[in-house]
Protein backbone atom coordinates (compact mmCIF):
# COMPACT_ATOMS: atom_id res chain seq x y z
CA UNK A 1 0.00 0.00 0.00
CA UNK A 2 2.98 2.28 0.55
CA UNK A 3 3.68 2.33 -3.19
CA UNK A 4 0.09 3.31 -3.97
CA UNK A 5 0.15 5.98 -1.27
CA UNK A 6 3.34 7.41 -2.77
CA UNK A 7 1.67 8.13 -6.11
CA UNK A 8 1.35 11.87 -6.68
CA UNK A 9 -0.50 14.02 -9.16
CA UNK A 10 1.80 16.10 -11.41
CA UNK A 11 2.83 19.44 -9.95
CA UNK A 12 1.41 21.81 -12.53
CA UNK A 13 -0.98 24.74 -12.55
CA UNK A 14 -2.36 23.88 -16.00
CA UNK A 15 -3.29 20.57 -17.64
CA UNK A 16 -3.19 18.75 -14.32
CA UNK A 17 -4.51 15.31 -13.40
CA UNK A 18 -6.86 14.21 -10.65
CA UNK A 19 -5.91 10.82 -9.21
CA UNK A 20 -8.40 8.67 -7.28
CA UNK A 21 -7.22 5.41 -5.67
CA UNK A 22 -9.60 2.70 -4.49
CA UNK A 23 -9.05 -0.68 -2.84
CA UNK A 24 -11.02 -3.90 -2.90
CA UNK A 25 -12.97 -3.74 0.38
CA UNK A 26 -11.61 -7.07 1.63
CA UNK A 27 -8.04 -5.98 0.88
CA UNK A 28 -8.40 -2.66 2.68
CA UNK A 29 -10.11 -4.43 5.59
CA UNK A 30 -7.16 -6.80 6.02
CA UNK A 31 -4.75 -3.88 6.18
CA UNK A 32 -6.81 -1.28 8.06
CA UNK A 33 -9.83 -3.02 9.65
CA UNK A 34 -10.55 -0.13 11.99
CA UNK A 35 -11.04 2.24 9.04
CA UNK A 36 -13.27 0.00 6.93
CA UNK A 37 -16.98 0.83 6.59
CA UNK A 38 -19.14 -1.73 8.37
CA UNK A 39 -20.46 -4.45 6.06
CA UNK A 40 -18.66 -3.20 2.95
CA UNK A 41 -17.95 -6.02 0.48
CA UNK A 42 -16.58 -6.33 -3.02
CA UNK A 43 -18.58 -7.19 -6.14
CA UNK A 44 -17.74 -10.84 -5.60
CA UNK A 45 -20.70 -12.57 -7.27
CA UNK A 46 -22.59 -11.97 -10.47
CA UNK A 47 -25.90 -10.19 -9.90
CA UNK A 48 -28.53 -12.26 -11.73
CA UNK A 49 -32.10 -11.12 -12.33
CA UNK A 50 -35.16 -13.40 -12.35
CA UNK A 51 -35.04 -13.62 -16.16
CA UNK A 52 -31.33 -14.48 -16.18
CA UNK A 53 -30.08 -11.00 -17.01
CA UNK A 54 -26.61 -10.82 -15.49
CA UNK A 55 -24.42 -8.04 -14.15
CA UNK A 56 -20.99 -9.67 -13.98
CA UNK A 57 -18.62 -9.43 -11.04
CA UNK A 58 -15.11 -8.51 -12.18
CA UNK A 59 -13.64 -7.36 -8.89
CA UNK A 60 -9.95 -6.39 -8.80
CA UNK A 61 -7.71 -5.38 -5.91
CA UNK A 62 -6.98 -1.75 -6.76
CA UNK A 63 -8.43 0.85 -9.10
CA UNK A 64 -6.69 4.00 -10.32
CA UNK A 65 -8.88 6.66 -11.89
CA UNK A 66 -7.04 9.48 -13.59
CA UNK A 67 -8.85 12.42 -15.13
CA UNK A 68 -7.68 15.64 -16.69
CA UNK A 69 -8.28 18.03 -19.55
CA UNK A 70 -5.04 17.17 -21.37
CA UNK A 71 -4.81 13.55 -22.48
CA UNK A 72 -1.04 13.62 -22.87
CA UNK A 73 -0.62 14.44 -19.18
CA UNK A 74 -3.10 11.70 -18.21
CA UNK A 75 -1.26 9.25 -20.46
CA UNK A 76 2.12 10.04 -18.94
CA UNK A 77 0.77 9.88 -15.39
CA UNK A 78 -0.85 6.51 -16.08
CA UNK A 79 2.42 5.10 -17.40
CA UNK A 80 4.28 6.40 -14.35
CA UNK A 81 1.73 4.77 -12.04
CA UNK A 82 1.94 1.43 -13.85
CA UNK A 83 5.74 1.52 -13.68
CA UNK A 84 5.65 2.31 -9.97
CA UNK A 85 3.30 -0.59 -9.23
CA UNK A 86 4.72 -3.26 -11.55
CA UNK A 87 6.58 -4.98 -8.73
CA UNK A 88 3.30 -5.36 -6.80
CA UNK A 89 0.88 -6.35 -9.54
CA UNK A 90 -0.14 -6.12 -13.16
CA UNK A 91 -2.79 -4.22 -15.10
CA UNK A 92 -5.98 -6.30 -15.30
CA UNK A 93 -7.99 -3.84 -17.36
CA UNK A 94 -7.63 -0.39 -18.89
CA UNK A 95 -10.33 1.93 -20.22
CA UNK A 96 -10.06 5.40 -21.70
CA UNK A 97 -12.98 7.82 -21.51
CA UNK A 98 -13.81 11.26 -22.86
CA UNK A 99 -16.61 13.83 -22.54
CA UNK A 100 -19.42 13.83 -25.11
CA UNK A 101 -21.41 16.94 -25.94
CA UNK A 102 -20.62 18.51 -22.57
CA UNK A 103 -22.91 16.47 -20.28
CA UNK A 104 -24.54 13.78 -22.42
CA UNK A 105 -23.84 10.08 -22.67
CA UNK A 106 -23.81 8.09 -25.90
CA UNK A 107 -27.58 7.55 -25.79
CA UNK A 108 -27.83 11.29 -26.50
CA UNK A 109 -29.47 12.00 -23.12
CA UNK A 110 -28.07 14.22 -20.38
CA UNK A 111 -26.37 12.02 -17.79
CA UNK A 112 -26.58 12.72 -14.08
CA UNK A 113 -29.55 15.09 -14.04
CA UNK A 114 -30.29 14.08 -10.44
CA UNK A 115 -26.68 14.53 -9.34
CA UNK A 116 -26.22 16.65 -6.22
CA UNK A 117 -24.24 19.84 -6.82
CA UNK A 118 -20.52 19.89 -6.03
CA UNK A 119 -21.37 21.78 -2.83
CA UNK A 120 -23.94 19.17 -1.80
CA UNK A 121 -22.01 16.10 -3.01
CA UNK A 122 -19.88 15.54 0.13
CA UNK A 123 -23.05 15.06 2.19
CA UNK A 124 -24.00 12.03 0.09
CA UNK A 125 -20.63 10.75 -1.12
CA UNK A 126 -18.28 11.06 1.88
CA UNK A 127 -18.40 8.91 5.00
CA UNK A 128 -19.24 11.22 7.91
CA UNK A 129 -17.41 11.92 11.15
CA UNK A 130 -17.76 9.18 13.74
CA UNK A 131 -18.02 6.34 11.22
CA UNK A 132 -15.21 3.95 10.20
CA UNK A 133 -13.53 5.24 7.05
CA UNK A 134 -14.40 8.88 7.74
CA UNK A 135 -13.67 11.12 4.78
CA UNK A 136 -13.56 8.18 2.37
CA UNK A 137 -16.17 7.03 -0.10
CA UNK A 138 -17.55 3.83 -1.65
CA UNK A 139 -17.08 3.54 -5.40
CA UNK A 140 -19.03 1.41 -7.88
CA UNK A 141 -17.49 1.02 -11.33
CA UNK A 142 -19.24 -0.71 -14.24
CA UNK A 143 -18.55 -0.71 -17.96
CA UNK A 144 -21.76 -0.83 -20.00
CA UNK A 145 -21.57 -1.68 -23.71
CA UNK A 146 -24.20 -0.02 -25.93
CA UNK A 147 -26.13 -1.64 -28.76
CA UNK A 148 -26.01 1.62 -30.69
CA UNK A 149 -27.75 0.32 -33.80
CA UNK A 150 -30.77 -0.95 -31.87
CA UNK A 151 -30.96 2.19 -29.74
CA UNK A 152 -30.65 4.63 -32.62
CA UNK A 153 -33.33 2.75 -34.56
CA UNK A 154 -35.88 3.81 -31.92
CA UNK A 155 -37.90 6.99 -32.48
CA UNK A 156 -37.00 9.74 -30.00
CA UNK A 157 -40.40 9.42 -28.32
CA UNK A 158 -39.71 5.73 -27.64
CA UNK A 159 -36.21 6.50 -26.34
CA UNK A 160 -37.78 8.97 -23.92
CA UNK A 161 -40.10 6.26 -22.61
CA UNK A 162 -37.14 3.95 -22.05
CA UNK A 163 -35.18 6.62 -20.16
CA UNK A 164 -38.13 8.31 -18.45
CA UNK A 165 -37.01 11.83 -19.44
CA UNK A 166 -37.30 14.14 -22.41
CA UNK A 167 -34.23 14.00 -24.62
CA UNK A 168 -33.58 17.69 -25.23
CA UNK A 169 -34.42 19.26 -21.86
CA UNK A 170 -34.00 16.19 -19.58
CA UNK A 171 -37.35 16.83 -17.94
CA UNK A 172 -38.76 13.84 -16.07
CA UNK A 173 -41.89 12.49 -17.75
CA UNK A 174 -45.15 12.96 -15.86
CA UNK A 175 -46.18 9.38 -16.57
CA UNK A 176 -42.90 7.53 -16.82
CA UNK A 177 -43.19 3.75 -17.31
CA UNK A 178 -42.37 1.52 -14.34
CA UNK A 179 -39.65 -0.13 -16.41
CA UNK A 180 -38.01 3.18 -17.41
CA UNK A 181 -34.44 3.82 -16.29
CA UNK A 182 -35.44 6.81 -14.18
CA UNK A 183 -38.10 4.80 -12.37
CA UNK A 184 -35.77 1.86 -11.70
CA UNK A 185 -32.98 4.08 -10.29
CA UNK A 186 -35.07 6.67 -8.44
CA UNK A 187 -32.70 8.37 -6.01
CA UNK A 188 -35.61 9.67 -3.96
CA UNK A 189 -36.32 6.01 -3.20
CA UNK A 190 -32.83 4.54 -2.89
CA UNK A 191 -30.80 7.52 -1.71
CA UNK A 192 -28.63 10.10 -3.42
CA UNK A 193 -25.30 9.17 -4.95
CA UNK A 194 -22.72 11.22 -6.85
CA UNK A 195 -22.14 10.07 -10.43
CA UNK A 196 -19.21 10.84 -12.70
CA UNK A 197 -20.10 8.71 -15.73
CA UNK A 198 -18.11 8.99 -18.94
CA UNK A 199 -18.35 7.53 -22.45
CA UNK A 200 -15.64 5.08 -23.50
CA UNK A 201 -14.56 3.25 -26.61
CA UNK A 202 -14.40 3.69 -30.35
CA UNK A 203 -16.88 4.52 -33.09
CA UNK A 204 -17.68 0.83 -33.59
CA UNK A 205 -17.48 -0.40 -29.98
CA UNK A 206 -18.48 2.00 -27.24
CA UNK A 207 -20.59 2.58 -24.17
CA UNK A 208 -20.69 4.15 -20.72
CA UNK A 209 -18.38 3.85 -17.75
CA UNK A 210 -20.68 4.08 -14.72
CA UNK A 211 -18.77 5.73 -11.87
CA UNK A 212 -20.83 6.18 -8.71
CA UNK A 213 -19.72 7.41 -5.29
CA UNK A 214 -21.72 6.99 -2.09
CA UNK A 215 -21.23 7.24 1.67
CA UNK A 216 -23.07 3.90 1.95
CA UNK A 217 -22.97 0.80 -0.21
CA UNK A 218 -26.68 0.04 0.02
CA UNK A 219 -27.98 2.77 -2.35
CA UNK A 220 -25.62 1.54 -5.07
CA UNK A 221 -26.52 -2.12 -4.55
CA UNK A 222 -30.25 -1.41 -4.33
CA UNK A 223 -30.25 0.43 -7.65
CA UNK A 224 -28.53 -2.47 -9.40
CA UNK A 225 -30.94 -4.97 -7.88
CA UNK A 226 -33.91 -2.89 -8.99
CA UNK A 227 -32.49 -2.50 -12.50
CA UNK A 228 -32.16 -6.29 -12.76
CA UNK A 229 -35.74 -6.82 -11.54
CA UNK A 230 -34.81 -8.55 -8.30
CA UNK A 231 -37.21 -6.42 -6.25
CA UNK A 232 -40.44 -6.83 -8.22
CA UNK A 233 -39.66 -8.69 -11.44
CA UNK A 234 -39.60 -5.51 -13.53
CA UNK A 235 -36.32 -5.05 -15.38
CA UNK A 236 -34.91 -1.68 -16.40
CA UNK A 237 -35.74 -1.38 -20.11
CA UNK A 238 -32.47 0.42 -20.78
CA UNK A 239 -30.77 -2.93 -20.18
CA UNK A 240 -32.29 -4.15 -23.45
CA UNK A 241 -29.91 -1.78 -25.21
CA UNK A 242 -26.95 -1.81 -22.81
CA UNK A 243 -24.97 -4.73 -21.42
CA UNK A 244 -22.75 -4.61 -18.34
CA UNK A 245 -19.37 -6.20 -18.96
CA UNK A 246 -17.64 -5.32 -15.68
CA UNK A 247 -18.63 -4.65 -12.07
CA UNK A 248 -16.57 -3.81 -8.99
CA UNK A 249 -16.82 -1.99 -5.65
CA UNK A 250 -13.88 -0.16 -4.12
CA UNK A 251 -13.22 1.74 -0.92
CA UNK A 252 -11.59 5.09 -1.64
CA UNK A 253 -9.89 6.27 1.56
CA UNK A 254 -9.33 9.92 2.34
CA UNK A 255 -5.97 11.30 1.26
CA UNK A 256 -4.97 11.68 4.91
CA UNK A 257 -5.86 8.08 5.72
CA UNK A 258 -4.10 6.69 2.67
CA UNK A 259 -0.89 8.56 3.37
CA UNK A 260 -0.98 7.77 7.10
CA UNK A 261 -1.37 4.02 6.62
CA UNK A 262 0.80 3.91 3.51
CA UNK A 263 3.73 5.23 5.48
CA UNK A 264 3.64 2.29 7.91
Amino acid sequence: MGTVAALREPRTTMGGVNLVVGFRPELWSRIVPEETPVGLTGFNRDLVGPDGYTMPATQHDVVLWLSGSAYDVVFDMAREAIAALEASGSVAEESSSWPYRHDRDLTGFIDGTENPSLIEAPEFALIPEGAPGVGGTILLVQKWSHDASAWEALPVARQEQVIGRSKDESVELDAKPAESHVARTDQDEFGKIFRRNMPYGTVTDHGTMFVGFSAQQRPLTAMLENMAGLTDGIRDELTVYTTPVTGAYYFVPSTQSLRRWGAI
